[in-house]
C-alpha cells in the first residue's frame, strides 16, 4: 500500500515495486497529486489505483 502515490515521490515508489513484481495498491486524493502520473501503471496485472 503507498499513500500518495500519485505524487512525485509515491509514483516512483510505486513504479520502483511493481517493476520489482511487488502488487501496490496506490491510494491517493489527488489533492497535489494527479492521475495521470500512475496512468501508465493501470495497466499493469500487479497495480490498483484507488481515491480516496
Amino acid at each position: 500500500v503507498v499513500a500518495g502515490g500519485a505524487g512525485f515521490l509515491g509514483s516512483h515508489l510505486c513504479r520502483s515495486l511493481v517493476q520489482r513484481g511487488e502488487h501496490v495498491l496506490c491510494i491517493d486524493n489527488l489533492y497535489t497529486g494527479t492521475k495521470n502520473i500512475v496512468s501508465e501503471l493501470e495497466s499493469l496485472t500487479n497495480f490498483e489505483f484507488l481515491e480516496k
